[in-house]
């Protein structure tokens, strides 16, 4: 009996096995391959071994980039969690229809596509025909340029909060309706009040799905692509090609055929986030509930 559910439970799994395998694992497999070769005209491609990666972590703009992603590390994913931890307590308060309401509202700039969310702020942040320039207009002000070097950076950690930050929150906000209410009539008991509640006992109660979130808001963050390359061809010159890791491997394997060089860069860059998601999740072993 169990080895019949045997086969039919690897029946099961075979569609999603062979698609794992041949649009992830293959491609993955073959992208290394390629990271430990170097291909140029005279002596065609030869095995380099670790020669790429030591180029990769020497090269001074993979390290600008990585040093640009860290700084957006630093900023974005601290402001992500925060307003996404504060609007899922904010919700988990709310017991009215309301509560619904908003968080379809919070949770919807996630569901539209990265592209479609940057060209839309594109739009907006356009100091010839966006509505920003009007705003400032009426009140006889000029516009700050959004796409300029002096913004740029603000407008981006922008466009990054506002999508994902609902889809944080509803992680969070799934963690705390999962919290026995009890506790909460115990502490309302004993006098504390709905402040104290939350940040006392509700934060430490879904630790774990907070620790869950800042990996994924950390991952997403390194791998940095999406936005700045859809903004910059409008962002006056303030976005390069090499503005990010991503962006720079994309540059090289497109603009100069350098697929094995950027094949190493794709993964100097995994490298990095793994390390950091490790640390990470070392230095909050606890709270993780990891030993």
């Amino acid at each position: 009996m169990d080895t019949h559910r045997q086969r039919w439970g690897w029946l099961y799994v075979a569609p999603f096995a062979v698609v794992f395998l041949t649009f992830l694992v293959a491609p993955l497999g073959y992208a290394f391959w390629m990271s430990l070769h170097t291909k140029t005209l005279a002596q065609g491609e030869a095995f380099s071994g670790l020669a790429n990666y030591e180029k990769a972590f020497t090269d001074p703009i993979f390290l600008e980039g990585l040093v640009r992603v860290l700084v957006y590390v630093a900023v974005m994913v601290p402001i992500q969690i925060a307003v996404a931890l504060v609007a899922a307590l904010v919700l988990d308060t709310l017991a009215t229809r309301l509560s619904k309401g908003s968080r379809l509202a919070i949770f919807v700039p996630y569901a539209i596509p990265g592209v479609i969310g940057a060209l839309m702020w594109g739009f907006l942040y356009s100091p010839r025909f966006g509505p920003a320039t009007d705003l400032f207009s009426m009140f006889g002000a000029t516009a700050p340029s959004f796409l300029g070097e002096d913004m740029i950076f603000a407008s981006l950690v922008n466009i990054v909060t506002w999508q994902w930050s609902g889809y944080y929150m509803i992680i969070i906000y799934a963690a705390l309706r999962g919290v026995d209410p009890s506790v909460y009539e115990a502490a309302r008991i004993d006098g504390a009040s709905g402040l104290q509640i939350a940040t006392r006992i509700k934060v430490p109660m879904i630790s774990s799905s907070m620790v869950m979130v800042v990996i994924f808001s950390l991952i997403g963050t390194l791998q940095f692509f999406t936005e700045p390359q859809v903004l910059r061809s409008v962002a006056q010159g303030a976005i390069p090609t090499s503005y990010t890791p991503n962006m720079y491997a994309y540059s090289l394997a497109f603009s100069y055929s350098q697929f094995n060089y950027a094949s190493t860069i794709s993964f100097a860059l995994g490298i990095v986030v793994f390390l950091g998601s490790y640390v990470f999740l070392f230095l909050t072993r606890k709270q993780s509930g990891l030993k």
